[in-house]
Parts: structure tokens; sequence; C-alpha cells
């Protein structure tokens, strides 16, 4: 077996000594392309860019590493390289060990430095003044539905949706000794509580359940204190070194959060994006239908609808539309110009790439 492996090892060093000179002439470019932007103050990050480049090496790659796999490692290739211009600092909704962590090294990669805020509110803070480059926050949930929230500040913010990633959301059962044995309460983030209710409700129906700021914090006191049990993600249990109890522990095995990266600059296209709008209509009869009307004239496909309360005190709502297209895209552009004059409020959220996943 040795004669036959050896010269493989070799092949394969003589390979990795290649991808290490490629590498490294990357990077030099990737600090030249720093240099010019800096000239013009240019963004570091440019979400379009990377969705292209990492659409461009799925659609090349010949196998047999699988399309995800390329794509990770060339994930990781540019954040390395862009941390040559700068190490970006991108907040998010901690503590360490969230699916919201999660999604900023699948978004940027490991090559950042990720802030951990208390709060979605300091997530946006953050990122408004400059403290962090991006944000990333929680949007949606494939079983509860939006993060009013994160909607709520999205009304109000200047800043605007840079990107999106979705993660597939896999829940464990873990206490401090991976056993049941003691254990009093079941904590976890009020949305991870909801979607294992089936399972909760059949096989822990008599424990408490305590709703906790994350699920990361619930995997802190779960290492703190025998008597409880958290509900949280592979990433958390790690991190706090909990037993599991039981994995995948969600009532939809599909289940998905889509979170939305905010930052200060507008995105330009990608050739597969998303636009996100809030909007109002005037209070009378039809209103809803005739603003939404320009989308189906102008052939624009509307992928979300979703309101929510104006917290007017008279029954007024805001509608989150995202629909497919740029607008720089004439025939959305033409759709939003004509969707502007029906509507009271308008707001466009961000025009970005979508998700990869």
């Amino acid at each position: 077996m040795t004669d036959k492996l050896t010269p493989l090892r070799e092949q394969i060093d003589s390979i990795d000594a290649q991808i290490l000179d490629l590498l490294n002439r990357r990077a030099k470019v990737a600090q030249e392309v720093g240099h010019v932007k800096a000239e013009t103050n240019a963004p570091v990050f440019r979400p379009e860019r990377e969705a292209q480049v990492l659409r461009g090496v799925a659609d090349r790659n010949p196998g047999p590493m699988g399309d995800t796999e390329v794509q990770i490692i060339f994930r990781e290739i540019m954040s390395a390289c862009r941390s040559l211009e700068k190490r970006l600092a991108i907040a998010y909704l901690g503590p360490v060990g969230t699916f919201s962590e999660q999604a900023v090294h699948q978004q940027f990669g490991h090559s950042v430095e990720a802030l951990a805020c208390a709060s979605i509110d300091e997530v946006f803070r953050a990122t408004e003044a400059g403290t962090a480059d991006f944000g990333v926050v929680p949007v949606e949930n494939s079983s509860e539905g939006a993060i009013g929230r994160t909607l709520d500040l999205l009304l109000q913010t200047p800043l605007t949706i840079n990107g999106e990633v979705a993660i597939a959301v896999r829940h464990s059962l873990m206490t401090r000794t991976g056993l049941m044995d003691g254990v009093n309460v079941i904590c976890a983030h009020s949305q991870a509580l909801a979607q294992c209710q089936i399972w909760l409700n059949n096989n822990y129906p008599q424990l408490e359940r305590r709703a906790v700021s994350s699920n990361a914090e619930a995997a802190r006191m779960a290492r703190d204190d025998a008597s409880v049990a958290a509900i949280a993600g592979e990433r958390a249990g790690v991190q706090y070194g909990l037993g599991v109890v039981k994995g995948n522990i969600q009532d939809d095995p599909h289940n998905r959060t889509r979170f939305a990266v905010i930052g200060q600059h507008a995105v330009g296209p990608s050739g597969k994006d998303r636009t996100s709008l809030a909007l109002a209509v005037p209070n009378k009869a039809g209103a809803v239908y005739t603003l939404l009307a320009p989308l189906s004239q102008h052939g624009v496909s509307m992928t979300r609808f979703e309101s929510r309360p104006a917290r007017t005190g008279t029954w007024e709502y805001y509608f989150y539309v995202d629909i497919e297209g740029h607008v720089q895209t004439p025939a959305v552009a033409r759709a939003l110009a004509d969707l502007q004059g029906n509507a009271a409020f308008f707001k466009v959220l961000g025009s970005y790439p979508t998700s990869l996943t």
C-alpha cells in the first residue's frame, strides 16, 4: 500500500505548492485592487462582485468536488484577500454561538472581526455609527414568520439591505452532562421554543419552558446550571461544552432562517437580485390591489408580501414586499416608479444579491 500511496502523496504535495503560489499571487492582486479602491474611497466589500464570483465558480466547477464545497473554499479565499485591504467589523445578534454568528461567517468568511451585540437594536446602532462596517440581523423564519423588530428598524434606519443569508436551523436539546437528570427548565429564544413546540409537548410536557435573549444565552445558562437544558445549535453547544440529549428536535425538518446584511452603501446589480420594499396605502377601497398592480403590468415577480401594524392606533399597516430583480433593471425601475405613485408611503429597503443557498 505504501508503494501505491507515496507517488499519490507526492502529487498532492506538488499540487499544494502550486495552490499556495496561486493563492499568494491572488492576494497580491487583491492588494492592488485595495490601493485603487482607496484612491476613490470605494467600499472594500462589494456584495454583487462576490456573488458573481461564487456563482461563476459553481458554474465552471467540473467536479468531483461539489459546488457548495467549492463556494465555501472560495468564500474564505476572498475573505482572506479582503482582509489584506481591511479587516471588516461585522455586528450581529450575540452572544457567540448564535445562528446570527453563523450567518456572519457564511456571508463574509472567517477573516473578519465579528462583534456580538446584545440586541437587534444594537446591531443597527453599531452599523449606523460606523463601529461596524456591516450588520447581520434575522428577518424571517420559515416556521414562525417575520422578525418584527427587524422590520420596524428597517423602516427607520438610513442603512440599506446589502445581502441576504439563509441558514438551515437545526435545534438540539443540550445539557451539561448530555442527560436530563435533575433538569427542571428548558431555556431558549422564544422563536426556538415555538419551532420545537410539538416535540417538547410530546417528550417533556411537564418541564417549564423559559424564553431568554438567545439560544446561545440558554447554552451558557445550561453550562452553569445542571437544572437547565438549552435548545440551541451545534455551534453554541461546542462553544459552551454541552452534551446533546437529542438532536434535530425542530418540528419542521426544513426549518430555515433568513438574515439580512445591512450597510451604508447601495449595491449594484449582480445578475440575480432581490429588492425589498416597505409600503403603505391610502385608506380607501381597493388600495392594496391598485398599489401592487404595476408589478404585474411590468412583469415583475413578487416573492414576499407581509403586513405589520403601523402602531398609530388607527388600524393602519405597513406592507413589506420582496420582488425579483434590481432597482436598476429597467422593468423593475418602471414598476417602482408607478408603484410609488400609488403609495401613501414608499421606501426601498435595498436591492441585493439573492442568497446562494
